[in-house]
This record gives structure tokens, C-alpha cells and sequence, in this order.
């Protein structure tokens, strides 16, 4: 009889029937040799050491596939490991996983290397895939040969290093977010220190009324912008008369990489629970934008030491 890892629903079974049926029973019922229920039943066992614990046997195994795997190079610790797992628990999708785990953890790993530790565990015969709003049928985009059709971009790799310190105001993180149907878009900008948000009526994603809109929304700051860091969508091809209206340097993230826009990522998350995916964006009014935007700046943070972000990027202004 080949060896084959246990799932969790099988764990469950093991916790089910281990008064009640002999390990050679319980074994043939899950088709595994009776050493395998024996094992099992030993190293599965709280922290105490007298019950077993399913789900604690379950994320054990998980962790030790993951070290054996040939794709151990994840460089996933066991602290990351119990993140993720905590994260996909709450429904994050893995754009959102490494977006918090970058701004709460200070960890940079990559959406696409959490997307390979849960394929890894479905190798595995793990069901960390279930926790995925697309179950895993979503197609992960490891790289791309397809070259930018935005001209004259310039890399967030030559961004200053200040605008990763975040000790200043002024450096926009931009994205949209999209209607049901994919019909219509929000463009979302977000200052990098003090979360401030500015959102746009609804619109299309074509470049130039994007462009339009981001200098609409942001000439009145336009002051005090720095920088701005967008993904490479077409919709910022525009980016050129946004730089020359506000005075400011346009940045791009390398291909795939949306973590390197954690922070836009975790907004756009809490726009979310205002307008779930799936609204049609046909009836939104001006007045429920500027609800949102109001409702999400004058929020107290704690990264903020319990200020909003309205009050940090208006403070000098009050002053």
C-alpha cells in the first residue's frame, strides 16, 4: 500500500473514530497503512500531550511538506507560515495576505509565493485551496514576456528611497477598482504616510479620463505630491500630462507585483466592504463616493497613534 498524506477531513475522521474503531479499521477506511493512524494519533496531540487535535496535526504536517518541498527556496518561516494561515482563515485573497503582512509584519513576500505555498500544499493533498475566493482556478501569472505598451515608464526600482520610509507626505499610491461586469471604474489614490484617500466618481478605464481624474482629485495637493506608484494597467498610459499637471514623478510597479502597492491594496479592501465585488457602479452617486472617502479618512488608525488620516495630511495646514 503506497504512503499518502492525510487530509484535514480525514484528521477529522481519525479525531471521530478513535474510540469507537480499531487503528487497522480506521486505517482501511481511509485506505493507509495502520502505522500511518498510529503516527498520526502520536504527533497530533495538543500541547499537553493527552487529545488529538486535528487542525493542529493538519497545520504541522503542512509545515513539515513545506520544508521537504523542492520548493522549499519559499523561505516561508514557521511565524510567516501561521500568518498566512491565519489570513486565508479571515478571506483574504493573497494579494491582500502580502499587502498586510509587508505593512502590519514587515515581511515582503510576494502574492505569487503565497499562491505557490498553497498549490504546494494541494500537492500535498492540503485544502488551503478551498479558502480561495476561486478555489484555485483563478490562472497564478508567474512572469510575463510581453513587453509594457506604456511608453516612457520609469520603474519603481528607481523611486527614491524615501518614499519607502514614509517619512513624508505626498508620495500616491493609485490603482482602480472595477464595476460588475467589468463596466466602469474608481480610481483610488492613497498617500503612502498617512493613508489619506481621494477617491473618483465612477468612470471608464480610459487612459486619458483617468489621468483627468487623478489631476482633478489632486491639484488642490498638488504642493505638496512627490511622487506617484501605479501598476501597469493601461489606464495609466496617460501618465505624463499627470506628471507635468501636478509637478510630480510617475513610478511604475514591476509586472505582477501588486504588494509592492501594499498599502493601496489594503485600502481598496476597505472600499470593499462599502461596495462589494459585484456592484455595478451605473447608480453610484457623487454623494455615496464622497461618504466612503469622508467615512475611511476620518477613521482613527493606530498606525496613525490614533490620529485619521485627514489629521495627519492636513496638519500643517491646521497649524
Amino acid at each position: 500500500m503506497s504512503y499518502k498524506h492525510l487530509t484535514l477531513q480525514e484528521r477529522y475522521l481519525i479525531n471521530a473514530y478513535k474510540h469507537t474503531k480499531t487503528q487497522k479499521e480506521i486505517a482501511q477506511m481511509l485506505g493507509v497503512h495502520p502505522s500511518t493512524i498510529s503516527r498520526e494519533l502520536k504527533r497530533g496531540r495538543g500541547k499537553m500531550g493527552k487529545d488529538y487535535w486535528p487542525i493542529a496535526s493538519d497545520n504541522r504536517a503542512i509545515k513539515i511538506q513545506s520544508e521537504k518541498s523542492k520548493n522549499a527556496n519559499l523561505k516561508l518561516t514557521p511565524t510567516t507560515i501561521d500568518l498566512i494561515l491565519k489570513y486565508l482563515l479571515m478571506e483574504y485573497s493573497p494579494e491582500q495576505i502580502a499587502a498586510t503582512l509587508k505593512i502590519k509584519h514587515n515581511q515582503s513576500i510576494s502574492y505569487v509565493t503565497i499562491y505557490k505555498y498553497i498549490y504546494i500544499n494541494r500537492l500535498a493533498e492540503g485544502d488551503l485551496y478551498t479558502q480561495l475566493r476561486h478555489k484555485g482556478k483563478r490562472r497564478v501569472k508567474y512572469a510575463s514576456k510581453r513587453k509594457s505598451r506604456i511608453k516612457d515608464r520609469v520603474s519603481i526600482h528607481k523611486r527614491p528611497k524615501i518614499v519607502e520610509d514614509k517619512t513624508r507626505l505626498g508620495d500616491f499610491e493609485i490603482d482602480t477598482i472595477i464595476g460588475a461586469g467589468r463596466k466602469g471604474a474608481i480610481v483610488t489614490m492613497v498617500d503612502r504616510t498617512s493613508m489619506y484617500l481621494k477617491l473618483s466618481i465612477p468612470c471608464s478605464k480610459n487612459a486619458k479620463i483617468v489621468a483627468n481624474e487623478i489631476k482633478r482629485l489632486l491639484y488642490p495637493f498638488k504642493n505638496k505630491i512627490h511622487t506617484i506608484t501605479t501598476d501597469n494597467g493601461l489606464e495609466f498610459a496617460q501618465h505624463k500630462s499627470v506628471s507635468k499637471a501636478l509637478k510630480c514623478d510617475f513610478y511604475f510597479c514591476d509586472p505582477y507585483s501588486s504588494w509592492q502597492r501594499g498599502l493601496n491594496e489594503n485600502i481598496n479592501g476597505l472600499i470593499r466592504q462599502y461596495l462589494p465585488k459585484g456592484t455595478s457602479f451605473e447608480n453610484i452617486s457623487k454623494k455615496q463616493i464622497k461618504y466612503i472617502e469622508e467615512r475611511l479618512n476620518h477613521r482613527p488608525r493606530k498606525s496613525l497613534g490614533w490620529r485619521t488620516p485627514y489629521e495627519v495630511f492636513h496638519e500643517k495646514e491646521a497649524a
